[in-house]
């Protein structure tokens, strides 16, 4: 589904990204490591449209994409979430749903006066749409609750609510673990779970938290000073000697046999 073809992004002398290659296979949950500075949210900006890459170029099923505006990426079914929620605080969860689909007849105030009955039609439309999304995600005892109130997990899972809000075909999710409690975290794994599996959904997800990298994610790429290190499965990736080197800054041939064996 997505193609990373040697993409570069530099910032003066400083190489963010440098010739990352890789695939995103269609209906996979793709995970992405590696340590702090690696480029992985960098990339991810450049393949959602926020940043044009210095060279190389992104595919989203075989079209180029490179620098296309985070709109019409949208548009085409791309969507990423953030390290911090952006959610709008100040409405309900309900609303705060209601305001993801583009193009709303309501948002036109001239449409509201002449055609005020499909405007209706239409609000409700998206209003089911939006239960639909709570009961699926479980949230329904925070429904009415203004999102600035809810916790960092919920708070995530509101993010990816508003994914289900159209026709997503791909989303990239960064750090949705990120400060997210052990039972909430079970509910965001469940329910990226299930939208691969039910809705079709492709993901790929930045995320530090290994245990859920390996329970969610086949495959993983793994980051290291803007370039792609490896690729494999959890555990075949997180047992990588250059993986480790990565992470610690050693590797376990520079550590005495007994401890390398440990």
């Amino acid at each position: 589904m997505i193609t990373v073809d040697d993409i570069h992004l530099h910032f003066g002398g400083i190489r963010a990204v440098d010739g990352a290659s890789f695939t995103i296979e269609r209906g996979s949950i793709t995970g992405l490591i590696g340590p702090n500075g690696a480029g992985k949210t960098t990339l991810f900006n450049v393949i959602a449209g926020h940043y044009r890459p210095t060279s190389g170029q992104v595919l989203l099923d075989g079209e180029n994409i490179t620098g296309l505006p985070p709109h019409e990426l949208f548009d085409r079914g791309l969507l990423r979430t953030f390290q911090i929620a952006h959610e709008f605080s100040s409405l309900t969860v309900r609303d705060n749903l209601m305001m993801v689909p583009a193009g709303q007849l309501g948002e036109n105030l001239l449409q509201t006066w002449v055609y005020p009955s499909k405007v209706r039609a239409e609000e409700e439309r998206i209003r089911d749409k939006a239960e639909e999304v709570i009961e699926f995600l479980e949230i329904g005892h925070v429904a009415d609750e203004l999102a600035g109130n809810l916790s960092g997990g919920q708070k995530k899972l509101l993010e990816l609510g508003r994914t289900m809000m159209v026709d997503a075909k791909i989303v990239f999710l960064d750090e949705v673990g990120a400060g997210v409690n052990r039972t909430l975290l079970k509910t965001i794994t469940g329910s990226i779970r299930r939208l691969r599996d039910e809705r079709g959904y492709t993901f790929c997800v930045i995320e530090h938290d290994m245990d859920m990298i390996r329970d969610l994610c086949d495959p993983v790429i793994v980051m290291a000073e803007g370039k792609v290190l490896c690729e494999g499965t959890a555990d075949e990736v997180m047992s990588n000697e250059q993986v480790i080197e990565a992470y610690l800054g050693t590797g376990l041939k520079n550590k005495p046999a007994a401890e390398a064996s440990a």
